[in-house]
This record gives structure tokens, C-alpha cells and sequence, in this order.
């Protein structure tokens, strides 16, 4: 992606006007039915910030789009979350016509004054790690998410009452939780690639807790954890809280006491000497977690050795 300042668009009417299309008929909430955008306003790969939300569902894109720290194509019906101030690139090679089909949803903060999704939204994960995985899609799951941008479309194009806004609220939280539906099934669904992340996961604590980087850094913290398997905290911690029913924390504390058991048990290191070794400034902090952990203090795990 080219390293220029990111394309910030501030509204959705701006985003009308720089994509070409006609003013939006309600400034804070906008559907578009992606065949509608005829061109490109750029050539070449281009980083964007929008300050509203976007909820887009793309197929047969043939470009390249930047989403967090990976790349996707769009073979699949592909789906993905964009909060304010995110940012996304698309990349162009030079002299193709970009094309894709599909849908996308935007969404104002201000449509969302006085509603309890003013609020909640910020609570839907996918808004946090969306930026580093997209929501794949069945062929029936694209058509019950694509109904429901439809029906919003169409309320908000009707004469607009004081049912209005609530209506589309309706739709809208009706829309984010089939989309965290989804999300789960994908977590199940996608085994093999989440096993591997998992098993990714154990290495890099591996090598973290064998070498010194304990003593001079502390504890991994999750969002280190995070940035290594390239993903977000909240996308690790929602698939490891699937496959195995832990956080990343639990994680991190487990593989802490592995290693905690195993100083105790094949050194002569005081209680001080290992939680300096295990990256804790005050030993009392590593002896209230291993008892948390393992019901025993650390000498009284050491002493059921001799």
C-alpha cells in the first residue's frame, strides 16, 4: 500500500460525492448496492478513514484490499466491520477497472443518539479485531445479511416517521447479532486454520519463557501475543475462549506456571530468585498468582518434592 496520508472522509454525503454517487437520501445512514459505483476516483492503491461505520458484504472484487494486517481476496461471500477512524487499504494495479459486487451499510455515530446502541455497539468484538478478520459467508448467510441492508434501505427511503429510526435500530442490532452468530460458527468452522494459530500460540510462549526476554520485558503481555500470531486481542481471545474455554491471559498465567512447577521442582532458586526470574517485580505478586493457580504456595509445591 502506498505510505501517503490516509483519504479521510468525514460523511457519508462525502463519500457520495467522492464515489460518484447521488446525494444520500438520510445524511447519517446509507445503503449502496456496489454495482451502483461506476468508477474509481483513484488510480493507484490509496489508504481511506471513514468517521462512521461501514458493514460491507463484497464478492468478485478484483482488487486488493488491506483489512488490519492481511490481505483478502473475495472469492467467497466476504464480510467486514469498520469502526470510525479505522484504517483500510485498497489496493489497484494500474490501468484495471476496479469491479465488485455486493453491499455495504453506512452508519453515522449520530444515528445513533438517544438508543441503547449508542452504547452497545462498541460491545460487538468484530468492530475491535475486524480490522484483522473478515466474517465468511455462506451462500444462505450472505442472503439473510443482504435482506436485512435491503429492508433498512427501504425504511429509510420511505416516508420517514417516528417509527423510523427505531425500525431501522431494530434491523441494524437485528443484523450485528447474526453477524455474531456467524462469527462463532466461523470460529468452529475454520479448524484447521485456528488449531494452527493455537499451535503458533504455544511456540511463541515457548520461546518467550526459555530465553531472558522475562527478565528484561516482564510478562508477554496479550496484545504482544496478539501482534505476533498478526491478529487482535480480541480475535485471539474469542477463538481461544472457543477451542479451549480460556483467555489469552489464562494462557499466558498456564504456560507462566509450567514454568513456575518446573524452577520449583529442578532448582535450588529461592521463591525471590524465580519470580525475578519470571519477569515479577515483587515476589509476593508471583506467590498470591501460584497459589491462585495451583491451590498451593511456592514452597509448599517445593516441599511435595523432597
Amino acid at each position: 500500500m502506498a505510505s501517503m496520508q490516509p483519504l479521510r472522509i468525514k460523511t457519508i454525503s462525502e463519500y457520495h460525492r467522492v464515489m460518484g454517487l447521488p446525494k444520500p437520501e438520510h445524511p447519517l445512514i446509507s445503503v449502496i448496492n456496489f454495482e451502483s459505483i461506476k468508477y474509481m476516483p483513484f488510480e493507484e492503491s490509496i489508504s481511506v478513514v471513514f468517521d462512521f461505520y461501514s458493514i460491507s458484504l463484497k464478492r468478485d472484487f478484483n482488487g486488493r484490499f488491506k483489512y488490519g494486517q492481511q490481505q483478502y481476496d473475495f472469492d467467497e461471500g466476504l464480510m467486514f466491520f469498520i469502526s470510525p477512524g479505522q484504517v483500510f487499504g485498497i489496493g489497484i494495479e494500474k490501468g484495471v477497472a476496479l469491479t465488485h459486487t455486493g453491499w455495504m451499510l453506512l452508519i453515522h455515530p449520530d444515528f445513533f443518539w438517544n438508543t441503547h446502541l449508542a452504547k452497545t455497539i462498541k460491545q460487538y468484538e468484530y468492530f475491535n479485531y475486524s480490522v484483522h478478520e473478515a466474517l465468511y459467508l455462506s451462500e444462505k448467510e450472505e442472503t439473510i445479511i443482504t435482506g436485512m441492508m435491503q429492508n433498512m434501505e427501504q425504511e429509510y427511503r420511505s416516508n420517514i416517521d417516528k417509527f423510523s429510526q427505531d425500525i431501522i435500530i431494530a434491523q441494524l442490532e437485528l443484523l450485528l447479532n447474526y453477524a455474531d452468530r456467524f462469527y462463532n460458527r466461523q470460529f468452529i468452522t475454520r479448524k484447521i486454520t485456528n488449531y494452527h494459530i493455537l499451535d503458533r500460540l504455544e511456540d511463541i510462549l515457548a520461546e518467550y519463557f526459555s530465553s531472558d526476554t522475562l527478565i528484561s520485558k516482564g510478562l508477554p503481555t496479550v496484545q504482544y501475543v496478539a501482534d505476533m500470531l498478526n491478529v487482535s486481542p480480541g480475535y485471539l481471545s474469542g477463538l481461544l475462549k472457543t477451542l479451549t474455554g480460556q483467555s489469552t491471559q489464562q494462557h499466558i498465567h498456564d504456560k507462566l506456571m509450567e514454568k513456575a512447577k518446573e524452577k520449583l521442582s529442578t532448582t535450588g532458586l529461592s521463591v525471590s530468585e524465580i519470580a525475578y526470574e519470571l519477569g515479577f517485580e515483587h515476589p509476593q505478586s508471583f506467590s498470591k498468582l501460584f497459589k491462585i493457580k495451583t491451590n498451593l504456595s511456592p514452597l509448599a509445591f517445593r516441599q511435595s518434592f523432597n
